[in-house]
């Protein structure tokens, strides 16, 4: 299952996108302590896997949340990407 977290609004489109299947087969989940803002937490899913999902608290925030790791030119794969061993997250923007 791929899940979206985010929002979009008049600035653009603003989503972390997560491949649970692909998530859930990480024991250590490296993207949760990679995130220097503390954006994810780790869940249950609907089907019984272990996986990282964005806080409820901040999926509104994203923007703003992960700007730190965000500069506005040429930057490197973002930590929690780089941190995932299963390819699993991308950044819509």
């Amino acid at each position: 299952m791929i899940a979206h977290y985010g929002y979009k609004d008049a600035e653009g489109e603003f989503f972390i996108t997560i491949d649970t299947d692909r998530c859930g087969r990480c024991e250590d989940k490296p993207c949760v302590a990679a995130c220097p803002r503390g954006v994810f937490t780790v869940e249950e899913d609907p089907y019984g896997d272990t996986v990282v999902a964005v806080d409820d608290r901040r999926r509104r925030r994203l923007k703003y949340e992960c700007a730190e790791c965000k500069p506005a030119g040429d930057r490197p794969a973002l930590p929690c990407v780089r941190a995932c061993p299963w390819g699993a997250m991308t950044h819509s923007w």
